[in-house]
């Protein structure tokens, strides 16, 4: 008998035992509870955080009849009625996820949205499930539009992406959206205690947070994770059973690494990573460690209270914050995140890992009267010239008896004001080169600047937005924000919706029909083309065409 994998075995059959997305169960629930439903939800976030699960969840929601089979749509399905127990068995007619992966065509699309007009078979909603749908067409996007914004009464759709920032703004206004957060280590820890006392399997709260760590965020990760440790112990899910699967450090090689580089003794560093090299241990996962304990002794120097007690590492990371400046754990951290990738081109892993300590020991942050027990006669290099040399720039050599001054002004990392003409400001230029992304950058596109008052320093900016959906409170506030920093001046933009003709949006959109409209025109006419059509009977298939870009 084959037994069931712990991510399905124990994915969750309702939103109470939906794990670490609170913020979209309490919307969903509320909506489920007052009956005020949208027609489409679209829910991102990176793979194993339960987009899919949520939408068999809000199925099972949308269409449970209850025990007696006389129920109404609830926020808490019963999980045995007809509609429940066959959605989570996967064969509910009603209910179909399509993998936009593997059907993305315009053609796929149509299909699916000619059954759509027809009634479900025996649920009170048809609920349509695209998966990973940012993989869909131009054509395929363009096809579901209408039916997506004004769909039959009778018919939800959910969709999923892992990669939002590719869905057309078209798409995302039609949708009430929710991003689903990565998993923190406690959550991960915490059901993963749960599910493996169920299934009586002894363990070690050390290797469940190994193993949280390990998933980076991801729920099912981690059960499959814990699926191949519990194979791999074959007993006890230990520490260090978790750590020999994974090729993990134990966190004593780093606070060892540490406290040799606070003696100076470069003898040691080179001990522990021929160490390290016999048990083969991964030198790339060893960086990354590094750096997360510097990240934590930095935390701890800086905001004491933030170290939890109930971390392993807790007493050594205050003891190591004490020992260290505060310059030191920074250039550490550097070099150890600027490393990395260079492991890659080292002779050998172990090689290139030996000389990121190696460098660690070179330059130390000060007045340079430190020196290295193994380095000899040679000075640390000093302030800027270590921070040059962390990363790879080149750096003056040191003199043996001497010891250079170096004094640096402050440098100011803010963005740099632009100067400007008041009386004829630069919107669609300024929205180009505003630092936003995502739903603010879109927003930036779909406006339309009406009206600019600028008195004493302070700006109003009244403009039009195309989408007025995309002129969220936060949204505003940030693109407001982006502005201000880039003019140098407080900017408060005022809303007002209307036809953007004028918008970066409207206007590359226009450039976009006259180069598509004067390519057809150009196939059109052609000679050549004629030719083929008179004698041939062809034809030219539409929405073949492009422009030459």
């Amino acid at each position: 008998m084959t037994a069931l994998a712990l991510a399905r075995k124990w994915r969750p059959r309702d939103f109470s035992t939906l794990v670490g997305q609170e913020h979209v169960v309490k919307a969903l629930t509320h909506a489920l509870d007052q009956q005020r439903l949208h027609h489409a939800w679209l829910f991102t976030g990176t793979r194993g955080v339960g987009k899919t699960t949520i939408s068999r969840i809000l199925a099972k929601a949308l269409n449970c009849t209850g025990a007696d089979d006389q129920g109404q749509m609830t926020s808490q399905p019963c999980g045995q009625c007809p509609a429940c127990t066959e959605i989570d068995a996967g064969r509910y007619v009603d209910y179909i996820e399509m993998d936009a992966a593997s059907n993305r065509g315009v053609d796929d699309m149509a299909q699916l949205l000619e059954k759509a007009m027809y009634a479900p078979s025996s649920a009170r909603f048809k609920v349509y499930m695209i998966d990973e749908v940012h993989m869909l067409t131009g054509h395929a996007f363009n096809a579901m539009l209408k039916t997506l914004e004004e769909p039959p009464p009778h018919v939800k759709f959910i969709l999923a992406t892992t990669d939002p920032q590719k869905i057309p703004v078209t798409v995302l206004s039609r949708c009430l959206q929710f991003n689903l957060k990565q998993m923190p280590i406690p959550a991960i820890v915490e059901h993963l205690q749960k599910v493996l006392e169920a299934e009586s399997v002894p363990f070690e709260i050390g290797a469940l947070r190994i193993l949280a760590k390990a998933a980076q965020g991801s729920m099912r990760d981690a059960l499959s994770l814990t699926d191949q440790a519990i194979a791999y112990a074959a007993g006890p899910v230990s520490e260090s059973a978790i750590r020999a699967m994974l090729g993990t450090l134990d966190e004593t090689y780093l606070i060892r690494v540490l406290d040799a580089l606070q003696s100076r003794d470069g003898e040691t560093l080179v001990k522990i990573s021929d160490e390290m090299a016999e048990r083969s241990l991964s030198f790339s996962l060893a960086l990354q460690d590094l750096a997360s304990l510097l990240q934590k002794i930095a935390l701890a120097q800086t905001v004491p209270s933030a170290v939890l007690d109930d971390w392993p590492e807790a007493s050594d990371v205050r003891r190591l914050a004490a020992l260290f400046g505060k310059e030191e754990v920074q250039l550490y951290y550097q070099i150890a995140i600027t490393s990395r990738p260079d492991l890659s081109l080292a002779p050998d892993e172990q090689a290139g890992f030996t000389m990121a300590l190696l460098r660690m020991l070179a330059f130390k942050p000060g007045d340079g009267s430190g020196s290295p027990k193994s380095a000899g006669p040679a000075k640390a290099l000093s302030g800027p010239a270590a921070a040059k040399a962390a990363a790879g720039l080149s750096a003056p050599q040191a003199a043996p008896a001497k010891t250079a001054s170096v004094t640096t002004k402050p440098v100011n990392t803010s963005a740099t004001a632009v100067s400007y003409n008041q009386d004829d400001p630069d919107w669609q230029a300024w929205m180009k080169a505003l630092p936003v992304r995502g739903l603010v950058q879109q927003l930036a596109f779909q406006t339309e600047l009406q009206k600019w008052d600028e008195q004493g320093g302070n700006i109003k900016a009244t403009v039009i937005v195309g989408m007025p959906q995309l002129a969220s409170t936060e949204s505003v506030n940030r693109l407001q924000d982006a502005l201000s920093t880039y003019l140098g001046k407080q900017v408060k933009i005022l809303i007002e919706t209307g036809k953007a003709t004028q918008s970066i949006a409207a206007v590359e959109a226009k450039i976009k029909q006259e180069k598509q409209e004067g390519a057809e025109e150009s196939v059109a006419n052609d000679d050549f083309v004629k030719s083929i059509q008179a004698e041939f009977g062809a034809t030219v298939v539409p929405g073949s065409i492009r422009p030459i870009q």
